[in-house]
């Protein structure tokens, strides 16, 4: 048996080649750790198994290509919106698929779209944030310090970006100006990802490298909260990263998070005192529904916990090495994208393969979100894809 020791430095020695071979700086969405001719993890082969739900595709759109970025779509008040590196931003009628509206943002994009139904927000090269009203007009722009890869947070009368140098700022969603901005302090090395900022009426929650999670308030941007989701350990700074990945997750009580080399929990929601933490390692992020969290780990196991408890129960790792997806809850099932534009239904009861349906062939990298009954993934080479169980 492996020491924790010989298991952090195997990672760790994973994670330099990643670094090697795609600049100083990991770009997990943009650098295949599977590239090698003969790579000592293989993705797992897809198991054979008696179908035994009945999945249904009420709708596929095509959105545009991500490129090396991440894009992720928003769903608010009937309608998806989406868009793509080249700059196109589209509004989709979340029941029939058909398309509302489509425009230019006149720049290449960054990152997916923040929408609370009435704003849009986009973010372009070199930090520009842009947004567009529910009609597909323009509406401001304005800049960011530095480049962003996280979608926009849209909400209560903001929107709220957190740019590489992990600097938060929030600009007002009917005019663009700066309502407030904070400095937090920026690890020595990072991994280029887009870790996500989630919005409640009062608290913008936000995913920080470092393994941080902080909680601001929306009025001035001061400190409510900030807590260690990640727990930096190791003698190196490889070994010693631990960024929050994804999305948090913020129900009614809690808000949940994951680290990469680190931990996954959940925390008050007013004061982020511990619930309950386990040592757990992903890249993406998780979600929540009213009795569980679901969270893929950075091996390709997709585990279930009792979001109140933190038990887990039940773990997949049959499709170990998959580049998953965050996974997300949907009727009796739960789904979770690949590298190979697959997406797996799980049961909710044990895990077990339940169903499989496939897409583009693309990667897909960016959390699924709910849509009433429905989720929706988006895939790399840009199909936006509505699904639903029976």
């Amino acid at each position: 048996m492996r020491s924790e020791s010989q298991v952090r430095s195997g990672r760790a020695a994973k994670l330099a080649a990643t670094l090697v071979s795609c600049g100083a700086i990991a770009v997990l969405s943009g650098c295949s750790l599977f590239s090698s001719k003969k790579d000592p993890n293989p993705p797992a082969p897809l198991v054979e198994f008696k179908q035994s739900l009945r999945t249904q595709t009420l709708w596929t759109v095509s959105i545009g290509k991500a490129g090396t970025f991440l894009f992720s779509p928003a769903v608010a008040k009937g309608s998806v919106f989406a868009a793509a590196a080249d700059g196109n931003v589209t509004r989709i009628d979340v029941v029939t698929g058909q398309t509302v509206w489509r425009v230019s943002a006149g720049t290449s994009l960054t990152a997916g779209v923040g929408s609370d139904g009435n704003t849009v927000a986009v973010v372009g090269e070199k930090g520009q944030v842009q947004a567009f009203d529910a009609n597909g007009k323009s509406l401001w722009k304005a800049q960011a310090p530095s480049e962003v890869l996280s979608a926009p947070a849209v909400g209560q009368g903001l929107v709220v970006v957190r740019s590489i140098d992990n600097r938060i700022s929030a600009f007002d969603a009917e005019t663009g100006a700066r309502r407030w901005s904070v400095q937090r302090p920026l690890p020595t090395l990072t991994l280029r990802t887009a870790p996500g900022i989630v919005l409640d009426s009062q608290t913008a929650f936000v995913a920080l490298p470092g393994g941080r999670l902080s909680a601001l308030a929306l009025n001035n941007g001061g400190p409510r909260w900030e807590i260690a989701v990640g727990d930096p350990r190791g003698t190196t700074e490889l070994e010693r990263i631990a960024d929050v990945s994804g999305m948090p997750a913020v129900g009614v009580r809690d808000v949940c998070a994951v680290a990469y080399q680190g931990r996954i929990g959940c925390f008050d929601l007013g004061n982020g005192n511990v619930r309950w933490v386990k040592d757990f390692s992903s890249n993406v992020g998780v979600t929540l529904s009213d009795s569980y969290l679901f969270a893929a780990d950075d091996k390709g196991g997709v585990t279930q916990f009792a979001r109140d408890t933190g038990a887990a129960l039940w773990r997949n790792s049959k499709l170990a090495n998959r580049q998953l997806s965050a996974p997300i809850g949907i009727g009796r099932s739960v789904a979770v994208g690949d590298y190979q534009g697959y997406i797996h239904f799980l049961s909710r009861e044990d895990g077990a393969f339940v169903a499989r349906t496939s897409t583009d062939g693309s990667p897909i990298q960016a959390t699924p979100v709910a849509a009433g009954q429905a989720v929706i993934f988006q895939t790399q080479a840009g199909s936006l894809v509505a699904l639903t169980t029976e």
